[in-house]
């Protein structure tokens, strides 16, 4: 008897981290976009002109959980897998993304910074490749998990910046919310 733990055991200690990673995650980007008061429904988003390939409102809601699932199940590969080379430096980069997404909201939606938006949300698709490649080095499933993140932020960012050039006068549609007036 070679093993530590057995198969079942090691699986049952990986359900355990999604089981944490998967809630947590899907409730932050939850609880960022509400904060942010996303989508179609804030006054300011409704005002501006959008790109034909702009999907319709549900979609996002739909594409967000999705994304936030797989981001959620490849933390928790890597979290699981102890001792691995660079697990530290991927658990650090997946963290630094997760507090840029999370930014992109309340930036673009609340703040009504278009232009500030684009530029996180394109520093993010690059920490997001990093992420990935330290993923896909520790356990390939984790980094092909990432691969619809990648994608979709290629798309978000397409219409990030089609809202900017469309919308050049964004941030004085509408008052911002972050703004005080006194």
């Amino acid at each position: 008897m070679n093993e530590i733990a057995s198969q079942g055991q090691l699986r049952l200690a990986y359900l355990r981290w999604a089981l944490f990673t998967v809630p947590v995650v899907v409730a932050l980007g939850f609880l960022s976009g509400k904060l942010a008061n996303s989508g179609y429904g804030n006054r300011w988003f409704a005002a501006l002109e959008k790109p034909d390939l702009m999907p319709p409102g549900w979609a996002f809601g739909v594409a967000w959980t999705i994304l936030y699932v797989l981001m959620a199940l490849a933390f928790a590969i890597v979290l699981h897998a102890r001792g691995a080379r660079g697990r530290g430096a991927a658990i650090a980069l997946f963290l630094v993304q997760l507090l840029m997404n999370l930014a992109w909201s309340p930036l673009f939606f609340r703040a009504h910074q278009v232009g500030s938006a684009l530029a996180l949300i394109l520093a993010l698709f690059v920490v997001v490749a990093v992420t990935t490649t330290f993923f896909w080095r520790i356990r390939r499933l984790a980094g092909v998990l990432l691969a619809p993140y990648l994608l979709w932020l290629a798309f978000a960012s397409f219409l990030n910046y089609e809202i900017g050039r469309l919308n050049p006068d964004a941030a004085t549609l509408v008052a911002p919310a972050l703004r005080t007036q006194i």
